[in-house]
Formats: C-alpha cells, sequence, structure tokens
C-alpha cells in the first residue's frame, strides 16, 4: 500500500492529439499523509517463546457484551483468593475488561502510555501499565480512537511491549487474556494462530449471535489445529443463563464441557453495575466461581466440533431464527424498475474495426 499523498488514474487521451495525460486525485493534507504512512506499516508479531515458569495462559472470546469482563474480573479475583497468582489482561480496544475489578477506575492502558512516554522520551515501567488489587494483577492493552486506526494492529503493538517488559519470564499461575470474539482480523486470533495460549474458553448465553460467535471461535481453533496447532478448546461459560439451554447443547455437539452457568439473576445484574465483585469466598456467589476456577485450571484443552449453519440453527425453534423463510432470487426488474431493457446475453459483442 502507497503512503503517498496521491495516485495514478488511468490515462485519457485529450482532443486532437495523440498524447495523454495523468488524472491526479485531490491532494492528501499532511495529517492524511500521515495517517496513510502509519496505516501501512506491517508491525512485527510478537514472539511467542514459552514462559520459564508452568503458567496457564487462557484465552477466554466471546461476543461483545455478553459478559466476559464481568465474568474474568470475578474468576480472577476468586482464584487470587484461593491462593493462585492471576494476571488479568484487557485485549479488548474498549479497554473495560477492569473496570469491575477496579470499581469503575478506568485502567492506563499500554498503548495509550507508550506513546505518550515515547513522545517524552522515557521507557515504560511495569508501574505506569500493570496494577493490582487483592492479589490479582491486571493490565488493559487498549486500541486506537475510532477511524483512526486497527485494533487488531493495536493488540500486535500491546503484545510487543509486553515482550519488552519481560512477558515471558514473568511468575504467575494463570495468564487470563479477554479477547472480543466478534472480530476475526490476525490481532484477536494472535493467541491461536500462534499458540500464545494453551487453551481457548469461551463465553457464550442462550442466544443465535453469542453461539454464531463461539461456533466461529471453536472454527477458528480447529483450523489451526489442522495447520499443526496446539491450542485446543476447555470449555463454555454461559452467562445469563435463562434455563432455555440453548448454549449447553451447542457445547454438547461441539464436543466441549460447560464450566459453569452464571444465572441471569436480579442480583447479580444489580451488583455488577455497580462494579461489585462476586466472586468471594463465603459469598452468596462463591461457591459458583470457586467451582468455575477449579475447572478453568483443570480442564483439558480439547478439540472442538464446530457446527454448521444448519446446525447451528438448528439449537432454535423456526420462530426465532426464521427458518421457514423461503430465498426468492430477484432479477433485472427487480433493480432497475422502469429503467429494465431485456438482454439476451452478456456477452460483449466488438464491432468489426
Amino acid at each position: 500500500m502507497s503512503a503517498q499523498g496521491h495516485h495514478h488514474m488511468p490515462q485519457t487521451p485529450s482532443m486532437g492529439s495523440s498524447k495523454s495525460i495523468p488524472i491526479m486525485a485531490a491532494p492528501v493534507s499532511p495529517q492524511g499523509a500521515a495517517l496513510r504512512a502509519e496505516a501501512a506499516i506491517e508491525p512485527e508479531a510478537p514472539s511467542t517463546g514459552a514462559p520459564k515458569k508452568t503458567t496457564q495462559i487462557i484465552a477466554i472470546y466471546g461476543k461483545g457484551g455478553i459478559g466476559k469482563s464481568f465474568t474474568l474480573a470475578n474468576l480472577s479475583y476468586m482464584m487470587a483468593q484461593l491462593g493462585k497468582k492471576v494476571l488479568l489482561i484487557g485485549c479488548d480496544p474498549k479497554s473495560d475488561t477492569t473496570s469491575l475489578l477496579f470499581g469503575g477506575k478506568a485502567c492506563p492502558t499500554i498503548i495509550e502510555t507508550s506513546s505518550k512516554k515515547k513522545l517524552a522520551g522515557e521507557a515504560v515501567k511495569i508501574g505506569d501499565v500493570c496494577f493490582k488489587r487483592d492479589g490479582v494483577y491486571a493490565m488493559e492493552l487498549g486500541g486506537p480512537e475510532v477511524g483512526r486506526g486497527c485494533g487488531g494492529r493495536g493488540i500486535i503493538h500491546g503484545f510487543e511491549t509486553l515482550e519488552k517488559l519481560g512477558f515471558h519470564d514473568w511468575d504467575f499461575d494463570f495468564v487470563l487474556l479477554d479477547f472480543l470474539g466478534d472480530v476475526v482480523c490476525g490481532g484477536f486470533g494472535l493467541p491461536i494462530a500462534r499458540d500464545m495460549c494453551q487453551k481457548v474458553i469461551v463465553v457464550a448465553s442462550n442466544d443465535l449471535q453469542s453461539l454464531y460467535v463461539a461456533n466461529n471461535v471453536c472454527s477458528a481453533v480447529e483450523y489451526f489445529r489442522k495447520l499443526g496447532g496446539n491450542v485446543g478448546v476447555a470449555g463454555m461459560v454461559v452467562n445469563k443463563d435463562d434455563g432455555t439451554g440453548e448454549a449447553a447443547a451447542f457445547a454438547e455437539k461441539a464436543g466441549i464441557p460447560v464450566l459453569a452457568a452464571i444465572p441471569a439473576h436480579e442480583d447479580i445484574r444489580r451488583r455488577s453495575a455497580s462494579y461489585d465483585i462476586i466472586g468471594r469466598p463465603g459469598g452468596d456467589w462463591g461457591p459458583l466461581f470457586e467451582t468455575l476456577g477449579i475447572n478453568v485450571a483443570e480442564a483439558p484443552p480439547m478439540r472442538p466440533r464446530p457446527l454448521s449453519q444448519d446446525e447451528l440453527l438448528g439449537l432454535f425453534s423456526g420462530a426465532v431464527v426464521g427458518r421457514d423463510v423461503v430465498l426468492q432470487p430477484a432479477n433485472s426488474e427487480d433493480m432497475m424498475g422502469l429503467n429494465s431493457e431485456a438482454k439476451a446475453t452478456l456477452e460483449v459483442v466488438y464491432d468489426n474495426a
């Protein structure tokens, strides 16, 4: 991709002359040229060397808004209370993975912090980007402003910074990576594509869209397993479970276990909205998250069986997904209305010279 402020268009002969002149696009502002140049840079993929300590690195995927951050904040908190050393890394451009953990406070992101430090000629330090609460360590990779860059490239840049900070030498029992599952570009698939984690967990609910995302993640895992990858799916967390059973049916067909089902309960909704951690030992919901913590730690990575589109739709009633709809082909009259003109063929016929 060219980063210059203009590009050449096909040349058109001028009237009365055999010569041709280039048609130039309107000049681009210096800021626009700088943005194009930045977008054209292909970053180096981060190193994927193994940590020196036996660390479980787990990537958690799910549809945006399905409750990954809620699940991970409470899961990481409970695991820390059970004596595990846990690092939670938000890999979502919204940078809201740690908001519940820190009572609604925004955590400075790695991308934003590294940009400021670079302008000031300073190096990023651990204390600039990593924060802790009651034994849980957490950080946010962050992402670009809307329309100002690629979120996947931001993820890659964030992991490059983690490498420089000594990621593979850190001493943790568990590293939990919170990834947005709706997006399929390269940066968001790094843990699966480059074996950066040992296993994947999907968070979903009893709705088609979240299960569609979960199925896509399973498809990605299966694709890279065929290419020699080692990442597997450890299971599914059903969040906002209303008891209808579609998510559990999906997990059974995909060959992965349900690690926990978090009910659609008003107390959970209210306390989550108040940035209140409910995954506490001795609390009302403590046993649920303690069981989830144990299952997350012990569940082996498995090779999933992704569902076809028809199999996925088959989990729901026809009234819900519209399976009774018949596809009707459009024709030229539909597209052009009164201006439609029947043509016998689409073959291009050239007049004799």
